[in-house]
């Protein structure tokens, strides 16, 4: 792949199937709405089922956030209120979300792991990271007793959207925010690639996510979008275990939470795991889309 990403747009294409098909803004409004009432409805969940509450809720938000960076500045300001008033929400959520992120990576690391020694250091470093969630968990919800005040947030911001000039969002716009996420895939890959921080491959991940997200919002309203989903989605799986390790490998400095000696340990497999995986992207930004990389 000449570039780093290989996600084209073709505008002969786009030309040509403007005229078999009918773009719906409606679709858009109704898939944001959904995302929001999926996300206070998990916001909702008890006990045990709070962190992957927490966990599915945020993945809503971010969803309905991408929807509505489609349609800016079409929708007008009250687009941008929505989106800061979500994001808000979604920050304070982080530290519960932050906790159940490290649990599932260590969940993954252990399904995925070769090599026996690393075996109980995992599971230990799992028992741990467990641990620390529950009472994580417990703080937050003693500010906000089951979360009550980000539902009701988010079920005033679910009343407004709809509200929205979404009759106004052409697919000629939502095209030109298409093109633009595939500019910032692009700088910031080639940002991350020469950098190699672990930030910079953090960003390009969120911006990969937001549009795989964008393209799973629209379905299949732009037909000539196809291969940029198919290549899109098969990025942000890669930089999605890659940013496990980054995870792993952040929760090992000075104020980690494991053990000493197993901190080690846990730093030395974040680090191969991640050459391994960068590896991976690299391979991947090279051979065509259909081609699984190992």
């Amino acid at each position: 792949m000449a570039a780093a990403t290989d996600i084209p747009t073709d505008t002969g294409e786009r030309q040509a199937g403007a005229i078999a098909h009918f773009f719906d803004a409606t679709v858009l409004r109704d898939y944001a709405n959904g995302e929001l009432d999926r996300a206070i409805a998990l916001l909702g969940w008890r006990g045990g089922r709070v962190h992957e509450g927490v966990h599915q809720a945020r993945k809503s938000l971010r969803r309905t956030r991408a929807v509505v960076a489609l349609g800016t500045p079409m929708l007008g300001p009250g687009a941008a209120l929505i989106d800061r008033e979500v994001r808000r929400v979604n920050r304070r959520l982080s530290k519960m979300r932050d906790a159940q992120a490290l649990v599932e990576t260590l969940d993954r690391l252990i399904r995925r792991v070769k090599i026996p020694d690393e075996l109980p250091v995992l599971r230990r470093a799992r028992r741990t990271a467990a641990r620390e969630r529950a009472e994580i968990a417990r703080r937050e919800l003693a500010e906000d007793p089951g979360l009550a005040e980000k539902r009701a947030m988010l079920t005033t911001l679910r009343a407004a959207l709809p509200a929205l000039p979404w009759d106004a969002l052409t697919e000629t716009r939502v095209h030109d925010a298409l093109d633009l996420g595939l500019v910032r895939i692009e700088t910031g890959g080639a940002r991350a690639r020469a950098t190699g921080r672990d930030q910079d491959w953090h960003r390009w991940r969120r911006r990969v996510r937001r549009l795989s997200q964008q393209h799973r919002a629209l379905g299949d309203q732009i037909p000539d979008i196809g291969f940029a989903k198919k290549r899109c989605k098969s990025l942000a799986m890669l930089l999605g275990e890659a940013q496990d390790y980054a995870l792993l490998s952040e929760n090992c400095g000075r104020r980690s939470i494991f053990s000493e000696p197993d901190r080690h340990l846990l730093a030395t497999l974040a680090d191969g795991g991640t050459q391994r995986v960068r590896e991976r992207v690299e391979r991947s930004l090279t051979v065509p889309a259909a081609v699984p990389v190992e």
